[in-house]
């Protein structure tokens, strides 16, 4: 390995030396050889006494809820290029993992996420866009890593409770439904299951749903508990002997770096199961970085998972833009690819899972971290970090100070490393514009005369990545259209004979499920609908609203038209509303204000300032019965509101004092069947 090395090595020193001249206007290299030894710490890179843990992989959260809702409707090239930029190896994020949430119908963060089995009869394995999006990953990276995880589920597995294990074994028999699904149907083969994010793990559920996996020949599935603190489920397995069995890994969530004695103790991996979570700005992107190195470093976590992979959710909703990247505007086919993308690259465009972490690692003697991976074969990646306690703050959780300062480190290559006569170098200088580089290729650094040894001038936000594969590559498309607002008029008949996702373009849905129907009923003018499909109230996960409600639109919008044909399903107890200006969503749904207009089967109209119907503006009686199609027209203007019925005027003027701009939205008043056609809006700023 090393003959062939030095002959790479020589070959690429006769390329360097004639491009040498066109090298003047590249970012300085900030590193000298050892030949200019300087004060600081030296640090010994060495696999003699063995290696330390095996590398798992770095990846992505889609789900939890609804965030990659608006990426699906991106027109093509634009939707190709961002799956690109997060998948394809060697080209942008190179994720090595993708988890995603198997949908349950609840409100889990930005949205809801239609389940497989609406219904203990009900199975449908095209719902959604999960599915899809596994399958563009895996074509773009063939051996990319599907985990799949609960967030809530259907009402009907609670028998009236909202909790997944009133029922173990149906439970079970749920999610391996979805697992065998994802295989039969789309031929994914799930890598790794959950159990209930963030909420309380059972068990005997575990142990379940262990059982249930090998008894359809699902041995290969791993299981992961409990996607929340370490503390619980690791002490549980320690007292546990077939729980501790059943484990294959311990997810943490936001562990801050950290893992605690008794997730050590058993010996299993362990992984921060879902990070990150911050606004994509250079500041994400440092706290990204810090938490890449120094979750192995502090914590000997080998996986670290992004919330979330693509913030592809109006960006009004809660955490706007915590993603890797932001693709936000189908309409426009506008995105962007933020930093965090680039400051992934540096570790997964350099490794795989399967390499290991070498026992040499740590912390630089004036702030920031270095790990080292190799993959057995001759190969070397070293990742240096040097992010600022500013500049890499996360979400959570609170992060103590600490300080960096410029430094001069020392590396020096042993064991099986001392013969490396070159590495490639790429670089990343986060922080102000004039200063600010990402993801860029420097002259490789040549170890010939200096054995083994290195040092670098290292400044406060920077990434180095030194490694002996000369695979990596920033890719490129010509750049996106230009951003641009929601359109001001919009329409949608929903006249979709055999639609590819079962959503309607654009709606958000917020509590509830709208999907594309087939109204048998009705061959005319609405034999295509847009449906309201849940009957009952989800186990939840966060605090889903009393009503079903689906967004849609430009959350600036003040002044604007809505008008929607309805259909209430439900006699005597039914009721539909539009609305608009509606100011929350997500986790915030339930007070969420705006002006409702609502009708009711039992004959009556309202007019609400709020989804809860507490602040009542307006309410009468009105010719309206289940199973009839009606046409209601909002028109909100500055001050006021009013309201039509078949085209026909049945309140006006009403004051609306707040909120003053928000989305337009549909829903329904409980969990209930009811459609929707005919949707349009013109809005004026």
């Amino acid at each position: 390995m090393a003959e062939w090395l030095l002959s790479a090595s020589r070959q690429r020193r006769v390329k360097a030396m004639t491009a040498a001249a066109g090298s003047a206007g590249r970012a300085a290299v900030p590193f000298l050889l050892c030949a200019l030894l300087a004060p600081g710490g030296a640090y010994v890179l060495d696999d003699s006494d063995g290696l330390g843990r095996e590398f798992d992989g770095i990846g992505a959260v889609s789900g939890g809820g609804a965030t990659s809702r608006l990426l699906v409707n991106y027109p093509e090239p634009y939707r190709s290029q961002i799956l690109d930029y997060l998948f394809k190896p060697n080209f942008g994020a190179s994720l090595h993992i993708l988890k995603v949430e198997i949908g349950g119908d609840g409100q889990t963060t930005d949205g809801t996420e239609p389940s497989h089995m609406h219904y203990a009869l009900d199975e449908n394995y095209f719902r959604g866009y999960e599915w899809w999006l596994m399958k563009e990953a895996k074509k773009r990276n063939p051996n990319i890593t599907l985990i799949g995880l609960p967030w809530s589920f259907p009402g009907w597995l609670g028998k009236g409770f909202d909790w997944p294990y009133v029922n173990l074994q149906l439970t079970a028999y749920y999610v391996v439904t979805w697992i065998v699904g994802a295989k039969r149907y789309h031929d994914l083969d799930i890598d790794y299951i959950g159990i209930w994010n963030e909420r309380s793990y059972n068990a005997n559920y575990i142990k379940i749903l262990r059982k249930m996996l090998n008894s359809q020949g699902l041995q290969r599935v791993k299981i992961i508990a409990s996607d929340n603190l370490w503390e619980s489920i690791s002490a549980a397995m320690l007292l546990d002997a077939e729980l501790f069995k059943v484990v294959d890994v311990i997810g943490a969530h936001y562990p801050g770096t950290h893992s605690v004695k008794d997730a050590r103790l058993t010996g299993k991996k362990l992984w921060s199961s879902e990070d990150f979570s911050t606004l994509n700005s250079d500041t994400g992107a440092g706290c990204w970085g810090r938490i890449l190195n120094q979750n192995y470093v502090n914590g000997y976590m080998t996986s670290t998972i992004a919330w979330n992979l693509v913030a592809s959710y109006y960006e009004q909703l809660p955490y706007g833009r915590c993603g890797l990247m932001t693709a936000q505007e189908p309409w426009s086919g506008h995105y962007v690819v933020e930093s965090p993308v680039w400051v992934s690259a540096h570790t997964t465009q350099f490794t795989q899972p399967g390499w290991y972490y070498l026992k040499t690692v740590g912390h630089l003697e004036k702030g920031g971290s270095y790990v080292a991976l190799t993959d057995g074969l001759g190969n070397l990646t070293i990742i240096i970090e040097t992010m600022s306690h500013k500049h890499s703050k996360c979400i959570r959780p609170f992060l103590p100070y600490f300080n960096v300062s410029q430094q001069f480190a020392t590396f020096v290559l042993k064991g099986s490393f001392s013969e490396i006569p070159e590495l490639q170098v790429w670089y990343t200088k986060l922080g102000k514009t004039s200063e600010r580089f990402l993801f860029k290729q420097l002259d490789s650094l040549w170890l010939l005369d200096s054995n083994g040894s290195f040092t670098l001038k290292l400044q406060e936000d920077e990434l180095f990545t030194l490694t002996t594969l000369t695979t990596g590559r920033k890719g490129s498309y010509l750049p996106p259209p230009k951003s641009q607002r929601f359109p001001s008029t919009y329409k949608d008949d929903f006249n979709v004979d055999y639609p590819f996702f079962s959503e309607a373009p654009n709606f958000a849905d917020q509590t509830g499920v709208f999907e594309y129907f087939t109204n048998m009923e009705d061959p005319g003018e609405h034999h295509f609908t847009l449906r309201q499909v849940l009957n009952q109230r989800p186990i939840t996960w966060a605090a889903d609203a009393s009503n079903t409600i689906s967004i849609i639109g430009d959350y600036n919008w003040t002044n604007l038209t809505i008008k929607c044909d309805v259909y209430i399903e439900t006699p005597d107890t039914g009721g539909v509303f539009i609305a608009g200006r509606v100011n929350k969503g997500g986790i915030l749904i339930r007070s969420a204000r705006g002006i409702f207009f609502w009708i009711f089967a039992n004959g009556s109209y309202r007019v609400t300032g709020d989804l809860a119907g507490w602040i009542i503006y307006a309410l009468g009686h009105v010719e309206v019965t289940a199973k009839t199609w009606y046409t209601l027209t909002l028109t909100i203007k500055g001050r006021f509101a009013s309201g039509m019925l078949n085209d026909k005027s049945l309140w006006t003027d009403i004051p609306v004092n707040f909120p003053k701009n928000g989305w337009a939205a549909i829903g329904t008043h409980s969990f209930e069947f009811a459609q929707f056609d005919n949707f349009h809006v013109e809005a004026t700023r």
